[in-house]
C-alpha cells in the first residue's frame, strides 16, 4: 500500500505526475481521503470506480481550477455558469 503524504508542494507536484501517468492517486478533503484520477483517462477512472466498489451509474466528481477548465468538461455553459464560477470560485461550489 503507498503511504499517504500530507498536501506539501513537493506531494501535490508528485500526485500530478502520477495522475499525468495514468496513476490513481488519495488527497485529503475536509472529512475523507478521496481517490482521483484524470478525467480523460477511462482507465484510471474505470479503476477508481473498482477500488471504491462504485456502480457504474454513479458518476464521479471533476475538481476543476476555474471556469475555463470547467468548460473543456462540457457540452453546455451559459452565462449562470460564468456567473456562479466568477463569483464562487475557488471555494465550494458544485455545478451539475
Amino acid at each position: 500500500m503507498p503511504r499517504i503524504l500530507p498536501p506539501t508542494e513537493p506531494s501535490v507536484a508528485r500526485a500530478a505526475e502520477r495522475l499525468r501517468v495514468g496513476a490513481v492517486v488519495a488527497f485529503p478533503t475536509e472529512t475523507v481521503y478521496g481517490l482521483g484520477a484524470g478525467t480523460f483517462n477511462t482507465v484510471a477512472l474505470g479503476l477508481v470506480y473498482e477500488l471504491k466498489g462504485r456502480p457504474a451509474n454513479n458518476p464521479l466528481i471533476a475538481h476543476v481550477l476555474d471556469g475555463p477548465h470547467a468548460r473543456t468538461l462540457v457540452t453546455t455553459w451559459d452565462q449562470r455558469c460564468d456567473a456562479l464560477a466568477n463569483r464562487f470560485w475557488p471555494g465550494p461550489l458544485t455545478l451539475v
